[in-house]
């Protein structure tokens, strides 16, 4: 043998000899089995730290018929929401003992989806969450559920698919009522893209404030989510002076208007109230501080974890309802009753 080579990596025999006992003791500590006494688990796990013993995952999913793995196909990482979604679901998954593959997507077409998925499942996993955010991937979720268990994150609503969801047009009313009760005659929108759907879920929430209130609903402003589309709506709001509440269906489109109402002359919150949505760490640091729509993004990627675990299970067999959760207007600095002059 190569005096070079690196020795053989230790197998659960080589575990056994170490701790004094059978192999099918340590195949039970492993598996987490109950029937083990306790000084036998503690000398079976120092065993497997001192040889920094390994499990063969793909033999004992041979073994058991489970990968204890599931996948997330994930569109666009750098933003806020599917990044914190991720994050959430990361840390479900460890808390329910699973391991996540995760395959992140350019663009959100049906082809790259569903080749997604086959690829997870060529990996054995047991389960797959979509986090698909824009309109075209609801229709590709009906067909790829067809072969595997798969749940929606922050996804359109599918018969077939079950589907975890953070409630977008009850933000946008919530937000939108809140500046109409400091008593603005109206409320502007800077929307994201249409193509996805919480964009559309928030301007279907202001508009059906603003046409509650019998308020004059202006054209919506198209961004997309970029703090740079939200400086050049800024820009286009601030030489109308009878513009005095904007909100805005990002954050970071809310601070590029901050800093275009500034540059304008336009102070924030005395000439113009501004509402964010998401609120994301940095709102508080804002100048002024922004008032904004908060989304547990945490709490939409544990919830749709947990809903695959439990169809996985077996405790939610079929096509499983819905869960819609609740947003939350977080106030600060950035909104108060119009000048009056």
């Amino acid at each position: 043998m190569d005096r070079n080579s690196a020795p053989p990596p230790p197998v659960m025999a080589d575990v056994a000899r170490l701790a004094g006992v059978s192999h099918q003791t340590v195949s039970r500590v492993l598996n987490d089995q109950p029937n083990v006494r306790t000084e036998t688990r503690a000398r079976v796990l120092a065993a497997i730290r001192e040889l920094d013993y390994r499990p063969n995952s793909a033999a004992r999913t041979l073994v058991t018929r489970r990968s204890q793995t599931l996948g997330v196909v994930s569109f666009d990482t750098t933003l806020y929401g599917p990044a914190s979604m991720l994050y959430g679901i990361e840390q479900a998954a460890r808390d329910a003992d699973y391991f996540v593959s995760i395959s992140s997507l350019r663009a959100m077409d049906r082809a790259t989806l569903l080749d997604a998925v086959s690829r997870l499942r060529d990996q054995a996993v047991e389960g797959v969450v979509v986090i698909a955010p824009q309109t075209q991937a609801a229709g590709a979720l009906e067909q790829a559920a067809a072969g595997v268990p798969l749940v929606g994150a922050g996804c359109g609503v599918t018969e077939r698919v079950p589907m975890v969801a953070i409630d977008q047009r009850a933000g946008a009313l919530i937000a939108t009522r809140h500046l109409l009760d400091l008593g603005h005659r109206t409320v502007h929108h800077v929307a994201g893209p249409m193509n996805w759907l919480d964009a559309v879920g928030r301007m279907q929430g202001w508009r059906e404030a603003l046409e509650q209130a019998a308020a004059p609903v202006p054209l919506p402003i198209l961004g997309d989510w970029s703090a740079s589309s939200g400086y050049a709506a800024g820009r286009s709001l601030a030489v109308d002076p009878t513009v005095t509440a904007v909100f805005c269906a990002n954050d970071h489109m809310a601070l590029g208007l901050l800093r275009a109402l500034h540059e304008a002359g336009r102070r924030v919150p005395q000439d113009v109230s501004v509402v964010g949505f998401d609120d994301i760490p940095e709102t508080s640091y804002f100048m002024p501080p922004l008032t904004t729509v908060r989304q547990d993004f945490g709490e939409l990627g544990r919830r749709s974890l947990q809903l695959l675990v439990d169809r996985l299970a077996g405790s939610r067999p079929g096509p499983a309802g819905h869960v819609i959760i609740p947003p939350d207007l977080v106030v600060r600095g950035s909104a108060r009753p119009p000048h009056i002059a």
